[in-house]
């Protein structure tokens, strides 16, 4: 019927010498006609996605997808092997299927086939392949982050030391400095709720969300990270917060922003929304953890907090409402950010430390100490970092250079307007855009 139509509507065309109308319809019919290989491509990584996530308990971050493709995966049992052949098979499929023309559809492309290449890496892992820690970032995040000497952080270091009172070693002084600035723990979900009341108030000046969003908040104890979000489908996301350790008055914003508002919540429920419900995508119904889309999804949650918080706006909004919630002193919001602005700078220490502790250079214990003395992390810390490398290994890069990446992707595209801004972050978050393709 469809054919027949745009037969009669092509003559039609003719007759009244419509040429460039003729060539839009039939770029449009040859589009629908490759979308169906390209969708049955896209429910097979679904599945391929599932029956790998058999083998690591990680790898299937979330799932709201059919439940009988996960009970198949379940049933199916397949071996590594099987599940690296059928990674072949189907990027060859794609292969063999016309890039198109338009800009989403390109993008999807593109999508599919990194995604595809990271699965098939994350079998051969799986397989005990070894990689190097670069290696391994760039053939499941798409991305390599830089090397940094350990000079560089010694220079940052000297700096830190100049801006806190007190005399002896630096870490030190940082750690006794920190302990005026942790939120009792009677008040740490008062304070929490209301971070995230802000950031959801502040993105949704700039983001349409849909109706019935939502997300319930759990607090935990025992786990590697400090927060995550478990994205459940339809709007819907638990976010767990780790109790383990003691929570500082930054993380409240920090969190709400990241794990919520407009960070992973929101980030889930526009690619649903947009690429599932509107598009009927159904490769986004499944995210694997180790894959490129991680990056992304970290990058754009960490860079969502200078977003919602531009300028000094973050630092007012704490010393006159979190401060006070917390029973902490207002008066010491200033010189607390201007310390922890000098911190951040040390950000990239942590990617050293990883580098050196899977690529084998050092010990456990030594990634400890120099995430101690490079990273002004407390030993316990220190130790909770080294246990998520352990489990999560060259996933760390996704936090840092994934929101390097994207703040210089927003900030070229959009300026210096901040309204623009979030009109490029939000067409990020609902589009399948890879780490490479942030790149100039």
């Amino acid at each position: 019927m469809v054919a027949a139509r745009a037969g009669a509507y092509i003559l039609g065309m003719r007759r009244h010498g419509a040429v460039p109308a003729l060539l839009i319809l039939t770029t449009l019919v040859g589009a629908c006609a490759s979308r169906k290989p390209v969708n049955e491509i896209a429910q097979a990584y679904v599945k391929l996605v599932l029956a790998v996530g058999e083998h690591h308990p990680d790898y299937v971050d979330a799932y709201y997808g059919p439940a009988a493709w996960r009970d198949a995966a379940r049933a199916d049992s397949a071996s590594l092997t099987t599940l690296h052949g059928r990674a072949d098979v189907l990027l060859a499929r794609l292969d063999e299927i016309r890039v198109p023309e338009d800009e989403m559809g390109r993008l999807r492309h593109a999508y599919l086939h990194t995604q595809l290449r990271a699965v098939r890496a994350m079998v051969e892992l799986l397989q005990e392949k070894q990689l190097s820690f670069d290696g391994e970032s760039r053939a499941l995040y798409d991305a390599v982050a830089p090397v940094n000497p350990a000079s560089r952080f010694e220079e940052i270091l000297r700096r830190i030391d100049a801006a806190l009172p007190g005399e002896g070693p630096v870490q030190e002084r940082y750690e006794h400095f920190r302990q005026a600035f942790v939120i009792p723990a009677d008040r740490v979900d008062t304070v929490f709720r209301r971070a995230i009341a802000e950031c959801r108030a502040r993105t949704l000046r700039h983001l349409a969300l849909p109706s019935g969003e939502r997300f319930t908040v759990e607090y935990v104890t025992g786990k590697p990270w400090s927060g995550y979000n478990w994205y459940q489908g339809k709007a819907v996301s638990l976010i767990q917060v780790n109790t383990d350790l003691p929570i500082f008055i930054d993380r409240a914003v920090d969190l709400a922003c990241h794990e919520g508002y407009p960070g992973h919540h929101v980030y889930n429920t526009l690619l649903e929304d947009r690429l599932v419900r509107q598009r009927g995508w159904m490769e986004y119904t499944v995210y694997p953890l180790f894959s490129p889309q991680s990056l992304i999804a970290e990058g754009s949650a960490n860079y969502g907090v200078d977003l919602a918080f531009p300028g000094a706006e973050r630092v007012a909004f704490e010393r006159d409402v979190l401060f006070p919630l917390a029973g902490l002193d207002p008066t010491g919001a200033e010189p607390y950010h201007r310390v922890q602005a000098l911190v951040a700078q040390l950000d990239y220490a942590g990617n050293e430390a990883a580098r050196r502790y899977l690529d084998g250079e050092i010990t456990a214990d030594q990634a400890g100490e120099w995430l101690v003395t490079y990273a002004m992390m407390s030993p316990e810390r220190a130790a909770q970092r080294v246990r998520f490398m352990d489990r999560y290994r060259s996933y760390v890069i996704n936090y840092n250079l994934g929101k390097d990446l994207v703040a210089a992707y927003v900030e070229r595209t959009a300026g210096n307007d901040l309204e623009r801004r979030w009109q490029v972050y939000g067409a990020l978050l609902g589009s399948p855009r890879l780490p490479s393709g942030l790149q100039p």
